[in-house]
């Protein structure tokens, strides 16, 4: 059983992300790269970096509802063990998978993602989500790796976001930096099989991939079983830079039980 140090849990509570001392096996991370090509093959017209819903297969081949053809061995992911040992420490026994998403930035041009909180895009009610982002390459400072603002989770309230109207970003929301000190940043630097873990509230961002070197994560998504996914919502209204399809998403109960009741575990399988 994978296991969170009191430290790291510490750490996670007070600043908002951890890098914990579990990894996967070089052998796990083989077959995800080899999985990661065939999930870039199967998607030519999806910019690298936009790969939402990788887990979600879709019936006979058929692209899901986002638009993004996904692979099985990517919801084996989202199921690991070990990871949902983790996730559990952390927002508890209630354990519901919403989502995962592929940033593979290209080196050379992969495109910047701009500081932003993802409970401001995300129809989660009450907001409570632990993203697990995965490293399937070396994801370093000059590569582009995520960056965090430690503490900026604490308040529990969503910033104001500006958005910006760009083909060259991730995502077109913005947060305001007059309302957060980027000096504080910290980068999150990785190797492959290694992985962070950050709050629903957590400002994070990441630069642009200048190096010669690609940079891969794989972003699972996990929300407790207080919460509901709210289908009928889209907090951005569609101007997120990313396709989305909250209404027929599917979601899966990992572990324990939907405590809401209000879940609908049927709709998008």
């Amino acid at each position: 059983m994978a296991r969170l140090s009191a430290a790291e849990a510490t750490q996670y509570r007070a600043a908002g992300y951890l890098i914990p001392s579990f990894r996967l096996p070089e052998q796990r991370v083989q077959q995800l790269r080899i999985s990661l090509e065939r999930l870039i093959r199967d998607n030519p017209d999806v910019r690298p970096e936009k790969l939402v819903s990788a887990h979600v297969v879709g019936q006979n081949g058929a692209p899901n509802a986002e638009g993004v053809r996904g692979h099985q061995d990517f919801l084996d992911l989202a199921n690991d063990p070990d990871i949902l040992d983790l996730v559990e420490q952390v927002i508890g026994p209630d354990i519901l998978l919403w989502g995962c998403h592929v940033f593979c930035k290209p080196a050379g041009d992969g495109h910047e993602t701009p500081w932003h909180q993802d409970g401001h895009y995300w129809p989660i009610r009450p907001l409570d989500n632990c993203t697990v982002w995965v490293a399937l390459d070396p994801s370093t400072t000059d590569n582009g790796c995520l960056r965090v603002i430690p503490g900026s989770h604490a308040a529990r309230q969503c910033l104001p976001h500006l958005h910006e109207d760009r083909t060259d970003l991730v995502l077109q929301q913005r947060a305001d930096e007059s309302t957060f000190d980027v000096s504080t940043a910290v980068d999150l630097q990785l190797q492959s099989g290694q992985m962070s873990m950050h709050d629903v509230y957590m400002i994070h961002g990441a630069r642009v991939n200048h190096s010669t070197q690609r940079r891969t994560g794989v972003a699972l998504r996990y929300m407790p079983g207080t919460s509901v996914f709210e289908r009928d919502l889209n907090p951005v209204d569609g101007k997120s830079g990313v396709p989305v399809a909250f209404a027929s998403r599917p979601l899966w109960l990992l572990r324990g039980k939907d405590r809401t009741g209000r879940n609908d575990l049927q709709v998008g399988h």
